[in-house]
């Protein structure tokens, strides 16, 4: 490619660039934004505020609030249920249904009975 060519293609796309710019330049939304941030600006040097300070006050990041919006976002979580059969005296200690052993106690015995050896739940 020419120079000469190269430099009617620069500035080609120097003159739409200052089209695109004139057009964003009169676009309210722009204004808008423009405003708000002069306007935040003046009220965090007032206050004598970074951007990291009001960062971190509209999104905390310590461990309290960060553990309860992970809470919030998971599924709870399931209560434990202590068995003891009866006959054995076993225990198990589960917080779902697919437990090996208590499988086969419902398998033989019945989920039923099964459910009746419920010693205690906890959360």
């Amino acid at each position: 490619m020419s120079l000469l060519s190269e430099y009617a293609k620069k500035e080609q796309l120097l003159k739409q660039l200052s089209e695109e710019l004139k057009a964003l330049e009169s676009d309210q939304r722009l204004q808008s934004e423009i405003e708000f941030k002069t306007k935040l600006e003046t009220l965090m040097n007032e206050y004598g505020k970074k951007a990291k300070d009001v960062l971190e006050l509209l999104s905390p990041s310590d461990s309290s609030n960060a553990s309860n919006v992970s809470t919030a976002s998971r599924r709870r979580k399931r209560k434990l249920k202590i068995y003891k059969n009866p006959k054995t005296g076993e225990v198990i200690e589960t917080r779902g249904g697919n437990h090996k052993v208590l499988k086969s106690w419902k398998d033989e015995h019945g989920a039923g009975t099964v459910e009746g050896w419920v010693v205690r739940e906890e959360d």
